[in-house]
Formats: C-alpha cells, sequence, structure tokens
C-alpha cells in the first residue's frame, strides 16, 4: 500500500513538472469563479471543451497565450429567461450576437408559457444547425393546455388533465429543465392554481422546477407572488418568479413585501428564486398590457365593438388600463408592421398626430394584428433594491436580434453589461462579485445545469473574459440595436466566440438536456 501511495505521489509530480497541457492560457487575469467570493489573479488553462487548470501552474507545449492584465475572467453568463426560441434556429439569428456581445453563452427558451413544444425536435434543431450559445429549454404550459383543449376559458376535464400529465411527463423525459407558466396570456392565464400544481407535481418526479410570469406584477403583485410560493409548495418543486418587478405607479411600494414573502419562504426552507432585467421599463404585446383578457384576439374584439353595450365596456375598461400603466404617455410602440412610422413614438403623440383619443388609436392597432410595446412602469429604486437580493438572478427577457427598423428594448442587446458594468462597476449598487453571480453560479444552481456557471477545473470551459473599464450597455430605449462593448473574449465549450473584441463566426453552442 505504501509503495503504491508513493508511486502515485511520484506521478503526480512528474505530470505537475511537465506542466498542463492546453490549448488556451489566460495569464494574469482576475478570476470571478462564480461563487460571489473574493477574486483571485491567476490563470486559466483551456483544453478541447473543458477547463483545465485555475491559479498558478507550468504550461507544457505551444499553447495560445492570452494576456489578460488588467481584465476580469469570469464564468460564461447564463441568461435563465429569453425568447429566443425562433430565433436561435433561423439561418440569420442562430448566433445569437446579440447575446455573445453581452457574454452569454447558455440562454433558456420557453419562458412565459410559450414556445415549442415537440422538445425533442426543438432541442435536435438546435443541435443540427448549430448556434452560437448552448440552449436550455422549458415546457410551455400555454403551449401545453393549448393543444389538449384548445383555447377553453374552464378547467380541464379528467381525461384533458391527463393529456397535459402525459405532454409534461414526455417533455422532462425529452429533455426540458421544468415548465414554465405566462398567467397573463391566454391560455395560460386560464389555468387555477391546482392545475398548475397538479403539472407541477409531474415536474418534479423528474427533478425540474416550475417558472412562472406571475399573474399579476402591478396592484395584485403580492397574491401573484404567494400563488407562485404555493405552486411550488404544495407541488414539492423550485419555484422560480420570472422577470420579479412592482409595475406601475399603483404597484409602487410593493416591491419590498413581495421580496419578504420570498424571503420568508426561503427563510422556512423552501426553495424560491426570480430574475429581473435591470431596467425601468417592461415590454410585450399592447394587448397583454392593455387589453382586458376576455377582448383580447380580433374576432373577439370586433364581436364586442359590434355590440353598443359591450364597446362602450371595452372603452371604459381600456381607458383604465392604459392609465394604470402610467398614462399613455408611457406606451412606446417597439414594432408594428401596418406602419412602421409608429416605431419610437409614445401612444399619447400617436394619438394627438392622428387627431385621435389614445382608446381609438389601441382599438385601431389591436384590429390591424397588435403591436410590441416598451412601457416605462418601474421606479429605479425598486429595481435597484431587486437586484440587491441574492436569489434574483440577471435575465434579459430579450429574443436573438439583429439590427432592423423595429424598436425594441435595449434588454436585448445591453442587460448584463449594464447590471455588471453600470450597476456593479460604476455605480456599485452591488458588489461586483455579487453582479457577477448573479449572472453564472446563481442561475446554474437554480436550474441545476451541471458543470456550469462556475470556473473550475474540469467544468466546461464557457469564460468571458472582459475589460472593466468598457464593459457597458450602448443599446438605448431610442437607439436599442447597438451591441454591447468590453468583450474581449469568449469561449463557449472551449472554442472562441468573441477573439480579441471581435465575434468570430462559430457555431460552439449545444442543446443542454435534462437528464430526468
Amino acid at each position: 500500500m505504501l509503495m503504491q501511495t508513493l508511486w502515485l505521489l511520484a506521478a503526480l509530480l512528474t505530470a505537475q513538472d511537465a506542466g498542463v497541457q492546453a490549448d488556451y492560457v489566460i495569464e494574469q487575469v482576475e478570476i470571478h469563479d462564480g461563487s460571489g467570493g473574493e477574486a483571485r489573479q491567476g490563470d486559466l488553462a483551456i483544453r478541447g471543451d473543458r477547463l483545465v487548470a485555475i491559479g498558478k501552474f507550468a504550461v507544457a507545449g505551444q499553447p495560445r497565450r492570452i494576456d489578460g492584465t488588467g481584465l476580469i475572467a469570469a464564468p460564461g453568463f447564463i441568461d435563465v429567461h429569453t425568447h429566443c426560441d425562433s430565433g436561435i434556429t433561423k439561418e440569420k439569428t442562430r448566433i445569437n450576437k446579440n447575446y455573445l456581445t453581452q457574454g452569454v453563452t447558455t440562454v433558456v427558451t420557453g419562458n412565459c408559457g410559450g414556445g415549442p413544444l415537440d422538445i425533442a425536435k426543438f432541442l435536435r434543431d438546435v443541435d443540427d444547425g448549430g448556434t452560437g450559445t448552448n440552449v436550455a429549454h422549458l415546457i410551455p404550459h400555454g403551449a401545453v393546455r393549448s393543444k389538449a383543449m384548445g383555447s377553453a376559458k374552464r378547467p380541464p376535464t379528467p381525461a384533458e388533465l391527463d393529456v397535459m400529465r402525459q405532454l409534461v411527463d414526455q417533455g422532462m423525459r425529452d429533455g426540458a429543465w421544468g415548465m414554465s407558466t405566462g398567467l397573463i396570456y391566454p391560455p395560460s392565464s386560464y389555468a387555477e392554481t391546482d392545475e398548475l400544481v397538479d403539472l407541477s407535481r409531474v415536474i418534479g418526479r423528474h427533478g425540474g422546477l416550475y417558472v412562472s410570469h406571475i399573474r399579476s406584477e402591478g396592484v395584485e403583485l403580492l397574491k401573484a407572488v404567494g400563488e407562485a410560493i404555493e405552486i411550488g409548495k404544495r407541488a414539492g418543486v423550485p419555484a422560480h418568479i420570472s422577470h420579479f418587478k412592482a409595475s406601475g405607479p399603483a404597484a409602487w411600494g410593493l416591491a419590498t413585501n413581495a421580496i419578504g414573502l420570498v424571503q420568508a419562504a426561503r427563510d422556512g426552507g423552501q426553495i424560491v428564486t426570480a430574475d429581473q432585467y435591470p431596467y425601468i421599463a417592461s415590454s410585450t404585446s399592447l394587448s397583454a398590457m392593455v387589453m382586458p383578457d376576455e377582448y383580447r384576439g380580433k374576432k373577439a374584439l370586433t364581436e364586442a365593438l359590434a355590440d353598443p353595450q359591450q364597446a362602450a365596456r371595452v372603452r371604459e375598461r381600456l381607458a383604465k388600463n392604459i392609465e394604470t400603466r402610467s398614462s399613455a404617455a408611457s406606451l412606446v410602440i417597439a414594432s408594428y408592421a401596418p406602419d412602421r412610422t409608429f416605431h419610437g413614438k409614445n401612444l399619447a403623440e400617436l394619438a394627438q398626430q392622428r387627431n385621435c383619443t389614445v382608446v381609438d388609436l389601441v382599438l385601431e392597432i389591436e384590429q390591424k394584428g397588435g403591436a410590441r410595446m416598451v412601457n416605462f412602469g418601474m421606479q429605479e429604486e425598486e429595481v435597484r433594491r431587486i437586484m440587491q437580493q441574492p436569489f434574483v438572478s440577471t435575465a434579459s427577457d430579450g429574443g436573438a436580434c439583429v439590427p432592423d427598423v423595429t424598436v425594441p428594448h435595449p434588454r436585448n442587446y445591453g442587460c448584463f453589461p449594464r447590471k455588471i458594468g453600470r450597476y456593479a462597476i460604476e455605480l456599485n449598487v452591488v458588489p461586483l462579485a455579487a453582479a457577477i453571480r448573479s449572472a453564472t453560479g446563481l442561475p446554474a444552481d437554480t436550474f441545476k445545469f451541471p458543470q456550469r456557471g462556475y470556473l473550475r477545473e474540469g467544468y466546461f470551459a464557457d469564460v468571458v473574459v472582459f475589460d472593466p473599464k468598457i464593459f457597458r450597455d450602448t443599446a438605448t430605449f431610442e437607439k436599442p440595436h447597438q451591441y454591447a462593448t468590453g468583450v474581449c473574449y469568449l469561449f463557449v465549450n472551449g472554442r472562441l466566440a468573441i477573439d480579441g473584441g471581435q465575434v468570430t463566426g462559430q457555431l460552439a453552442g449545444r442543446a443542454l438536456r435534462h437528464q430526468p
């Protein structure tokens, strides 16, 4: 036994003397490992798709050496809430450049209850075509419900619920990481709590999590947060709240109590987490923002407007909903196919230009197919308070974009450098190590991504190297199609996606499949 131990020690010493075999060595860089702990100065070695050495070590052979002096190395950022579903498999956007330039190496799709339901096919398409970033997928509850019972606004029958259970079970077997709900979007919004608990139990049997765009982010925020916590507790699964916020002046002041509800559940032993984009504006469809549920969709709206009494109710409720959203001036059109001149203008100025009421304008837009909107509805103070919470990941709620004539939310291009560059490095709202953890180790722990989210030997080589002096978002609400600056090198599965600040065109991403 002694001889064997001595032999092993001798072999290890010989290997150390020989040096680490590597393809790349990043030298003299400030290392943030994703844990939220103190940074350290050292080197990183990458061989194949793995990190093989961290710290101080001898190097064998002739790897490419990258000078990391004055730069920061961190795990590649993980965006747990995106809507890259369609773009990630299209030729023009599959590289996901607007995320690579933010330092993102993994995106989660299937959020807000929407997205591909055939998980096996979607993940196969990701791998077959190649992508710039890794892709993990959630089962979209809205698609599940639609498949089982169409757009019916009622509880499912036992047979329909059984179909939904089977769809969720199959999705988990095919590699999904959990199930998402979009409880302001039909048909997901028609689901009652018991239905969501039942389906979440299926997820739990596979080790997945429940992810929710909760039922209200406005005046009923606390009730909606409570429902998400209840679903997780009753189903015995981790619960994750998407884009945590208090939206609209009537809801301002509720963020502290909402945080308290989550923290109380966590203190009680429940796994509850959330994510956030660091902006005071949100973005979704005009219909989801202001239209009453029962009048969403061209057919339902047209029928209602044909009846004078119903038409009066539509207008009254619509006017109230617009005011709740901080007024028409806070609602800006991001994209509207029938008239591109609307892009970047708010509803108040458009109504004035067209000499009509805001309600009439909204009804016209809805009857012509709807529009994508940006809504300035959050308080800066509450945005900062939420990002300081140790259970809140950073996530964009954006999608795979390329510059075009639309005026989308700048979060598509700037979410991560805004949180890390602006809020942490410039403003010190959160410590840098904590900001990096919110984009790396925390989301990896929340979704249980194996061997990602940390800089550790043997882990996948998803690594971002950025210059803290210039790692910033350049996208603005007026000019959102602007790529972030400051990512000098980005490795995705050990391959250089950004080299010397330039996107290489490598499609190094993979479909990440959950193993039940």
